[in-house]
Formats: C-alpha cells, sequence, structure tokens
C-alpha cells in the first residue's frame, strides 16, 4: 500500500507541475505579461561602432604627371615665366566616421549601409619627382615665382583628379573592396547606397 500512496503522490505532483508549466507558457504570451518575455538586443550599434571605428578609408589613387607654364605679367619689365613638370597624386576616399544609426538598416539576412558621399581627401606634388624645367626673366623675384608656379600646379592636381571622375570610381572601389569588409563586420549581405548630397545654395542677391 504504501508504494502504491507513493506512486500515486509522485504521478500527482508530476501532472502539478506539467499544469504549472503549461499554465506559465499561456501566461507568458499574454501582452500585459510582455515585461517579462525575452528581449531580442540589436547588432546595428555595434556595427556601426566596428564601421567608424574604420575611419577615412582611401579606395583609389590617382597619380599625375604635368608640363605648367606659369607667368607673371609685368608692366615694365618683360614677363616673368616658370616651366614646371610636376609630378603627383591624388586621393579619393569615404569618411565613415560621418556614418550614424540611422544609415544602417538591417532587414533579415541583409544591411543596407548608406555611406557618405566619397571625396577628394587629399592631393599634393610629389617634389621628389618635379622639377623646374625653365625660367625666363625672374631676375630678384624667381623664388616667388617657382613657388606660385608649384601652388597653381597643385591645384590643378586637384581639378585633373576631379575631371578624371576620381569620385566615381572611389564608389566602385568601395563595391569591390569596402563591402566585402562591411560584409565580415555585420554577417550578412551588404547592400551600398549613398547620403543624398548637401544642396549648393546660389550667391545672395
Amino acid at each position: 500500500m504504501r508504494l502504491l500512496r507513493f506512486i500515486f503522490r509522485l504521478l500527482l505532483l508530476v501532472l502539478i507541475v506539467l499544469g504549472l508549466l503549461t499554465a506559465w507558457e499561456q501566461l507568458r504570451g499574454w501582452s500585459g505579461f510582455g515585461w517579462l518575455a525575452k528581449r531580442e538586443e540589436t547588432t546595428q550599434m555595434v556595427v556601426l561602432q566596428e564601421i567608424t571605428a574604420m575611419g577615412k578609408v582611401e579606395l583609389v589613387k590617382y597619380r599625375f604627371k604635368d608640363i605648367v607654364e606659369h607667368s607673371q605679367i609685368r608692366t615694365l619689365l618683360p614677363n616673368a615665366k616658370a616651366v614646371l613638370i610636376v609630378e603627383g597624386e591624388a586621393v579619393g576616399c569615404i569618411d565613415l566616421t560621418r556614418l550614424t544609426a540611422g544609415d544602417i538598416s538591417p532587414e533579415g539576412d541583409t544591411v543596407v549601409v548608406r555611406l557618405p558621399q566619397p571625396e577628394l581627401c587629399s592631393w599634393k606634388i610629389d617634389h621628389q619627382r618635379s622639377r623646374v624645367y625653365d625660367t625666363e626673366y625672374g631676375f630678384m623675384d624667381e623664388s616667388a615665382l617657382v613657388n606660385n608656379a608649384f601652388k597653381l600646379a597643385e591645384k590643378q592636381i586637384q581639378q585633373s583628379a576631379l575631371n578624371s571622375g576620381i569620385l566615381e570610381q572611389t564608389k566602385q572601389n568601395a563595391d569591390r573592396i569596402l563591402r566585402p569588409v562591411l560584409e565580415k563586420v555585420s554577417g550578412k549581405k551588404v547592400i551600398l547606397t549613398y547620403q543624398t548630397p548637401p544642396t549648393r545654395l546660389g550667391p545672395l542677391r
């Protein structure tokens, strides 16, 4: 008899525990107990921190070689002239530190990243590869004449890079180079889009 009573009590206890577990599962799904349910945390901020830690990413470099002629117009004396053979470079990059949480949109197994517009982050003359080819009528101002010619050459490198489509090439390289890195960071497929460039206002009248 004692064995039967023990078995009966054990079965009764098991039924009570199962009933309580079933009731708990039903109550947990009720909206009033939503605060007890487990919450999912997005990894969006983690991905953002990993991306912005990359800083400015250089994606393309253009090298230029050009002949620059700079003249200084004079009233009484002959016009001074300097001719330079210039080599330089320009670098296209994307500044990932300008990303915000709103620029990263997880969509299932895909992440849409809205990148800042590419920019020309640097341009400079390689003075070791550049030289003064000729000067005429520089007289006492020859040093200033050459310096001004180099400043003009540097501006030409900037403009030549923009005219050569370095910003568009930066976008293409971002898809080839940067996108695989972002996919590794996020663990998902990445689609790259770009922020709307700021509107340039015309001169005030």
